[in-house]
């Protein structure tokens, strides 16, 4: 039987709630060349997540959540970190970022960042 793996957690370089989220469609609707979360822009439509990248990550055989900002900080304290990114659960709580700010920055599009999470999982 295989070793199970390690959740991952999307951290999205924006903060939760509704008033976020109306900002956030806003801005990456009027000026999407200053949005700052490429994970947002790439993932998300003006109704929600994106069904392909919803079914993607249900098919990566492993759990998958997805984390704010302010989310970051209150359940793992982690600030002042590089955002957008991925990061993996170790055993002992900790974690490990798995795909970083500086990669995550750099995607454009949705097959993109597919393919660069296919390759790391």
């Amino acid at each position: 039987m295989p070793a199970e793996r390690s959740p991952l957690i999307f951290v999205y370089n924006a903060d939760s709630g509704a008033v976020n989220a109306l900002r956030d469609l806003w801005h990456k609707t009027v000026s999407p060349q200053t949005y700052a979360c490429s994970l947002c822009a790439v993932t998300y439509g003006p109704l929600g997540m994106r069904r392909e990248w919803r079914d993607f990550v249900r098919g990566l055989e492993r759990e998958v959540r997805f984390l704010h900002r302010d989310e970051l900080v209150a359940e793992f304290g982690l600030r002042d970190v590089g955002l957008p990114a991925a990061y993996e659960v170790r055993p002992d709580g900790r974690l490990r970022e798995w795909l970083p700010a500086s990669e995550l920055r750099t995607v454009t599009t949705l097959d993109g960042l597919m393919r660069r999470v296919k390759e790391r999982a």
